[in-house]
Order: C-alpha cells, then structure tokens, then sequence
C-alpha cells in the first residue's frame, strides 16, 4: 500500500511538470535560469504569453486528473512505417519523424534536429509517468551527422537532456533555444555551448540558412516549482529551399502570433504543427491547440503544405492515440482542405518537398 501511494503520488508530480499543465506557481522571487530585463513577456522572475488566461489552480487539475474521460492507450501503438535510414546530407529539404514532436529536418547540405527525444519515459524519472508505445522513426546510430539541434521548451517530452548531451558528444552540434534553457542543459552537460535568444532573435546556421525564435502561447517547467522561469517558443527556418515554420506545443489564443509570422517572413513552405494533447478542451486549450485549430493556423500563415506532430507516441492528456488523426481528417473536410496537404505523421514517416 505504502508502495502504490508513492507511485500514484509520484505520478501526480510527473504530470505537474508536463506541456499539458499549467497550474499556478508558487511564489518564487528568484529565477534559477535567468535574469534579465523586464519585457512585455518576463516580469523579473518569470516569463508569460501575452493575453494567455491565468494558470490552472491545483484543485482544477485534480478535477482533471480525477475526473475520468481518459481513453485507454495500448501498450504499443506501432507506426505502419519502417525507421528510416536517413542520407547523410540532402540538397533539397527531406523532414523525418522521428516521435511525439521530434523531427529531423534535412535541407541544403544541413541537418538539423528539433526537440530530440529518446527517452522511454517523457518524465523527470524513470520508474513513472507517460511511456513510450512506439520506437523512434530513427534509431539514434542511424542518425546522419548533426549541425544544429532546435529546443522549442524545457518540458520533458520535448527536452531529453541525456540525449543532448549524447548528441554533444557525438556531434558537437549548434544548440539553439529561448532563453533560460542554457542553464538545464548544462546541467547534463557542462561543456554544452547553447545560442540562446528572445522571441524575434536569430542565429545563423550557415549555408543561407538562419532559425528564428518566435512567440509560442504556452509554458515550461522541469519542476514544481520553476513554472515559466524559461522561456518557450516556436522556431521559423528561412532556407534556400523556403521557409519552414515549426511550433513544438502553443494554443490558438486569438491567432496573432501566427498571422505576425506570415507578415515577417511570408507565407512558409512548409508548416510543421502540433495536434495532439488537446483534451479536455476546458483545460488545455490556452496552450495546446487542437487538429480543428491546427487547420486554422495552417491558413493563417498560408503555408503549402502541413505535418502534424505531437500525437500517438505518448499518453499525456485524455485523448486516444489515433483520435489526432481521425480529428484531423474531419478539421480538414470540413475546411474543404486537400488531405494530403496536412499530414498526421508517423514515426518513421518521411515527407520530401
């Protein structure tokens, strides 16, 4: 008994530190991972998403977390793809899912890893919390020779530091992500050197191909009591081959952050959205979007052509794993939309532009 009430709560605790709850902090007059100058997004101490309603009490999510509606996942929810063994370079732009919100972007001689995740858990431990049911698109010996790894926010399904540091030992890559995250990467590693910027700032990658930070209206934590003291964000690629648009997790809000995308840098070629983790609507919807809004941003920023991410990989929220796709395919009917113009990807999946 003793036993299962330590897991039940630790389980509680793990899912305090995931992309799906953003339940209010406590009080906190240090931020352990930055410090900076007050702006329209950072008070002193912590970072915000403008106009984002105020965070979840505790006892909302206990209302969420007791209050059933959960579809049951399998133990193993397999791609119909095989893992893909990538080439080592691309002239042109080749994208790979590798799982949940990891992807490997080839374009112009550059390989570029997003949110790289192996873990057979996304949690802060690993005896608990959400289990992978499929293996990586990728296995992590087949992956070509990376020149930049992309961190959209410090949540543990899209920050894997074991497998960043790895990756810095193995590849020496360019780390880029938004401020505060330097500091939780160095903390598997030392010796990491990470780019960190603000929402609207950049670093080139070399060959004609810069990252841009833009405004994602989500959250972080890596603990319980860290809430929002790194900044998340969503990443814009301009490349020789196009612009490629990626957001790791946000919700829709009042849709500006997207259309400020078209304006800045015109209507992307590609636009790699997530649309799983979304349920129940009354919880997640100020910062996870779901496929029907997901639709909506791929119009708002007028992209040729879409990829959906963040589902079937792991259980995070009350939604079935195939149910993404299955909402997807109606968002897209009903918006009079051509299905293969937004994909629900698989692990494994490859699209080629």
């Amino acid at each position: 008994m003793k036993n299962r009430g330590f897991l039940k709560l630790a389980s509680a605790m793990t899912v305090m530190t995931l992309g799906g709850v953003g339940y209010a902090a406590h009080k906190r007059s240090r931020n352990p991972y930055y410090r900076g100058p007050v702006s329209d997004h950072f008070d002193g101490v912590r970072f915000f998403s403008p106009g984002q309603p105020q965070d979840k009490a505790l006892g909302e999510v206990a209302r969420w977390q007791l209050g059933g509606g959960r579809a049951s996942w399998p133990a193993s929810f397999p791609s119909p793809f095989p893992p893909d063994a990538p080439p080592e370079r691309v002239d042109g732009l080749r994208v790979v899912h590798i799982g949940h919100a990891s992807l490997l972007v080839q374009v112009a001689g550059r390989n570029i890893l997003i949110d790289p995740v192996y873990a057979r858990r996304a949690s802060p431990v690993g005896f608990t919390g959400p289990k992978r049911v499929n293996p990586p698109g990728i296995a992590f010996g087949a992956l070509p020779p990376i020149d930049a790894v992309l961190v959209t926010h410090n949540h543990y399904d899209h920050l894997d530091g074991p497998i960043l540091a790895r990756l810095w030992a193995e590849h020496a890559p360019t780390f880029v992500a938004p401020l505060g995250n330097d500091a939780i990467l160095r903390s598997y590693d030392a010796t990491i050197p990470v780019e960190t910027r603000d929402w609207g700032g950049s670093v080139d990658l070399g060959g004609g191909i810069a990252v841009h930070l833009v405004p994602a209206t989500h959250w972080s934590a890596r603990g319980v009591n860290d809430r929002r003291m790194a900044l998340w964000c969503a990443f814009v690629l301009t490349t020789p081959h196009g612009v490629l648009y990626h957001v790791g997790d946000t919700g829709y809000g009042d849709g500006a952050i997207f259309r400020d995308v078209r304006a800045r840098f015109g209507a992307p070629r590609l636009a790699t959205l997530p649309i799983g983790a979304y349920e129940p609507r009354w919880f997640m919807q100020p910062q996870h979007m779901n496929p029907e809004e997901a639709v909506r941003v791929f119009r708002d920023v007028g992209a040729e052509q879409a990829l959906g991410h963040h589902w079937g990989t792991f259980r995070l929220t009350n939604e079935g794993p195939g149910e993404p796709a299955a909402a997807l395919d109606r968002a897209l009917a009903e918006a009079e939309v051509p299905a293969e113009r937004f994909l629900a990807l698989r692990p494994g999946q490859v699209w080629g532009g």
